[in-house]
């Protein structure tokens, strides 16, 4: 008898064993590449001023970079993006006023396709770059465009990869790359720079076997219970705006803002924010335009607040987010930027749910400041109530 149950005992357990034992194939660890891009372009010229700077010029650009597997949940929500960091130089058409730009900036590429041999991506980089020549009242007076030596560089990108064997990719695309301080110095019309490029990229060592395996995400049992949710969100962030050449000296400006976000999905968020931003540069303006005038423009500091909403589109990477907003303002006495404003920020949550927060405002794509902050998010539960059965 006893016999009997330890052979029935080894076959319950042999599946198991079986299971347990099966050689896990390695994870993949040679995925590190190297990439160079040969870029061609031109600026975009959003004042007429820059007008003199009209021309083609090249730029250059290494990146090391590797692709992702799956080791986080984000990754293969994402459809396994590429992630890196870029080495760029140009010449920027060799215009004396402007010098040269140096940038480094870390990146994620998005794929828009599933083919893993021929891919469409979408890149994005932010970073900092450093440009040889800036603004000076005499000795570089021509250069409204940039007022400081070191910058923040992006760099949006669509590309077109195509594996050519084991080792090797090609490359091609087209997109911007952009330079500014964000009015911590002016002056500060900004730099931009559209280019198409073609590159080529390469396998530092022979690539793992399974490197076309991903790694789904582990889903928990009962993770999902048909709850719906919301979130608010509380930030406050101040900056600083340099309004030396108008008004000569830098003034402080504080923004307040209250989101409420609702996800589409584990990747996204869409939803609303109300925008409370003072500016005391702009009290200053008002002042200047005021003694010009002959009268008073406004009869209070509240008077220069301006408060604004707009939409948000949120993406989540982990514990980084990035936030797109679009809106419009409805009050303010200084309306001489336009009442459109736009908003890019980035937030890392340090502790789940406190987050720091760090925002580019702007006016048609001209830089009012950069805020840096702190927020705190709301969640809020509840289960979607039952439509009434009416029984007649």
């Amino acid at each position: 008898m006893t016999k009997k149950l330890l052979i029935i005992l080894l076959l319950l357990l042999s599946p198991a064993a079986v299971l347990f034992s099966q050689p896990r194939p390695p994870l993949p660890v040679n995925n590190y590449q190297l990439e160079y891009r040969q870029h061609y372009g031109f600026f975009y010229h959003h004042h007429l001023e820059f007008e003199r700077f009209n021309g083609h010029f090249p730029s250059y650009e290494l990146s090391f970079q590797r692709s992702t597997f799956g080791r986080q949940k984000w990754e293969s929500l994402w459809a396994y993006p590429l992630t890196g960091i870029s080495f760029y130089y140009s010449p920027l058409g060799g215009f004396e006023p402007i010098g040269q730009v140096y940038a480094v900036y870390p990146f994620i590429s998005f794929p828009l396709n599933e083919n893993v041999r021929s891919r469409l991506n979408f890149r994005m980089g932010v970073g900092l770059g450093y440009l040889t020549n800036r603004y000076h009242p005499t000795d570089n007076y021509q250069n409204f465009a940039i007022g400081s030596h070191l910058n923040a560089a992006a760099n949006f990108f669509f590309d077109y990869r195509q594996v050519v064997s084991k080792r090797l990719t090609l490359v091609a695309g087209a997109g911007l790359t952009h330079f500014s301080n964000g009015s911590t110095k002016t002056p500060n019309y900004g730099l931009n720079a559209f280019s198409a490029l073609v590159g080529m990229n390469v396998f530092l060592n022979e690539p793992n076997p399974f490197l076309e395996i991903r790694q789904w995400p582990v889903l928990r049992p009962f993770e999902y219970d048909n709850k719906k949710w919301y979130a608010l969100e509380a930030v406050q962030s101040f900056g600083t705006r340099d309004m030396t050449m108008e008004l000569g000296k830098r003034y402080l400006v504080s923004n307040t803002s209250i989101n409420w976000l609702v996800p589409t999905g584990m990747k996204a968020r869409f939803g609303a924010g109300l925008d409370i931003t003072y500016d005391d540069s702009e009290r200053g303006m008002l002042d200047r335009r005021g003694a010009i005038l002959g009268k008073d423009l406004y009869k209070n500091r509240l008077e220069v607040i301006k408060a604004g909403l707009s939409g948000i589109y949120e993406m989540r990477l982990s514990r980084i987010s990035f936030q797109f907003q679009l809106g419009a303002h409805f009050t303010g006495a200084d309306q001489t930027d336009g009442q459109i404003f736009e908003k890019l920020g980035a937030k890392f949550y340090f502790n789940d749910p406190w987050f720091f927060n760090i925002a580019l405002t702007a006016h048609g794509g001209r830089a009012d400041f950069i805020g840096y902050g702190i927020g705190y998010r709301f969640d809020r539960t509840h289960y979607p109530r039952k439509k009434p059965r009416w029984n007649f």
